[in-house]
């Protein structure tokens, strides 16, 4: 597919075959660099999720039947189609979200590990037996709950999107995906390749708008399990509408607005550097584990403060395909929006703008979704931007001077996905981490994630681990069976 030809015309997936929508109602997909039209996606209804949740529940009786290393083959062979359309879902993946290509391109293969790496872990699903009874057995055994649904978000769409088939398929069950709205296209060339490998019926993707789209699959009877990446609001949404159709089991990561604890023993230089890598630049700050609070020590303030902003002036905003571009634009209209309302509350309420703030300067960027990257200083706890995630390319600064008083600063907002601890003493780092109330914790690191280390977030952040072997069991059922000898 060549992504500057005509505007893409996207299906979904439903029972083995691409379809546009019941309704013939379509939404359109926007290049974010520049506002023009790339494709259009089907816009899903009721209707539709009704079909896909009915395809996915014929299909898997036989689907779970399968040994588990035969489904485990037709994971591989969907993770080597992946690689060998990798160069077109990564440039569709690009154009249709605005994240700059080189960091996108680990996004494309991580999907398809996410696949090899799930089959690999498949074995572990193991049941126990219980030594209730001198006389008689007692077992468990992990089952799938059948039909599973995936909610993916904008900014990793792909990604999410795959990962969130793998560990739903190989533990038996079948699967309906929801994209996100404003960036579905990479998902239609996913149902391509999956009604090309998968049996029909095992992988469903409907496209559409939240609602009615999204609330149809959360309310659906035979979908059990859900599993929702995404912001607060709607996560409280997705888990009212399910308990108002029914129990059903939810894992959510949410927003964060995370904090990065910098004691005056730390290299100044180094945390510079780190405080722009965790602020994930390179897609435009989109990134729920963004180190988005910076607290430094006063002793460090300045010399780090003035270091960042150095380093943030010289970030190269240009256009996502570019290899040489190190942020694009926001993901959309309504995105660019809220940043800018942050922007101005941040001066409103008289942090100090260092650097950014505003539409770069030029011709490239008279359209489209563009704000430079921004760093406020002497950021107060009342402040807007000092405790509302901004999911946007805005890290907040502060100076602290008493330890006790920052770790409740650091615990004090409704989140808490993931935090950053700097300092030489390991005593004072691993008290911080356990101090800390948040899911995730990086000591002199910030931003890495790695394969078996589970991922999510405490308070409103979310509830269930990812990317873990608790991923993969939270799709199973535990059944105990008692064998009277």
């Amino acid at each position: 597919m060549n992504v500057h030809a005509q505007p893409m015309k996207a299906h979904m997936l439903i029972g083995g075959d691409l379809v546009a929508g019941q309704a013939d109602n379509w939404l359109d997909s926007v290049n974010p660099a520049n506002e023009e039209k790339i494709g259009e996606v089907p816009a899903g209804d009721a209707a539709d999720v009704n079909k896909a949740v009915a395809a996915a529940e014929k299909a898997q009786p036989a689907w779970a039947a399968l040994d588990i290393k035969e489904r485990g083959k037709y994971l591989h062979k969907l993770a080597a189609r992946i690689r060998e359309r990798a160069d077109e879902l990564l440039r569709t993946e690009v154009i249709d979200t605005g994240n700059t290509i080189t960091k996108m391109k680990v996004d494309i293969s991580g999907a398809a590990e996410a696949l090899e790496w799930y089959t690999g872990l498949a074995i572990e699903m193991k049941g126990e037996t219980v030594p209730a009874s001198s006389k008689n057995l007692h077992i468990t055994v992990r089952e799938p709950y059948g039909v599973v649904a995936r909610i993916v978000p904008f900014n990793h769409p792909l990604s999410f999107a795959v990962r969130g088939l793998a560990g739903p398929l190989i533990a038996g069950n079948t699967v309906v995906i929801k994209p996100p709205e404003t960036s579905s296209l990479s998902a239609s060339i996913l149902a391509e390749m999956s009604r090309e490998i998968m049996p029909p019926g095992t992988v469903n993707i409907v496209t559409g708008n939240g609602m009615p789209a999204g609330d149809a699959i959360v309310r659906h009877p035979k979908v059990k399990r859900i599993a929702f990446t995404g912001s607060v609001p709607t996560g409280m949404l997705i888990q009212r509408s399910a308990a108002e159709s029914g129990i059903k089991a939810l894992t959510l990561e949410l927003g964060g607005k995370n904090p990065f604890i910098v004691y005056p023993d730390a290299d100044a230089d180094k945390v510079a550097d780190a405080a722009v890598a965790g602020m994930n630049f390179a897609w435009s700050g989109q990134s729920c584990g963004s180190t988005s609070r910076l607290m430094l020590h006063e002793s460090l303030y300045s010399k780090v403060l003035d270091g960042i902003t150095e380093r943030v002036a010289a970030i190269k905003v240009g256009d996502p395909l570019d290899p040489k571009s190190q942020m694009g634009p926001m993901n959309s209209k309504r995105q660019l929006e809220r940043v800018n309302s942050m922007i101005q509350s941040g001066i409103k309420d008289g942090a100090k703008l260092m650097v950014g703030g505003k539409r770069p300067a030029g011709k490239d960027f008279e359209r489209g979704y563009w704000v430079e990257p921004t760093v406020f200083g002497d950021v107060h706890p009342q402040m807007r931007i000092a405790r509302e995630e901004i999911f946007g390319p805005v890290l907040s600064v502060f100076s602290w001077r008493d330890e006790e008083a920052t770790i409740e600063l650091a615990n004090s907002v409704e989140y808490g996905l993931t935090a950053a601890v700097w300092t030489n003493d390991i005593k004072r780092a691993l008290n911080a981490a356990r101090k800390v109330q948040s899911g995730m914790v990086w000591v002199n690191g910030v931003g890495n994630h790695f394969k078996g280390t589970p991922y999510g977030g405490y308070k409103n952040s979310g509830v269930g681990r990812e990317s873990c072997l608790e991923e993969l069991l939270s799709y199973t059922e535990i059944k105990t069976i008692q064998i009277f000898l």
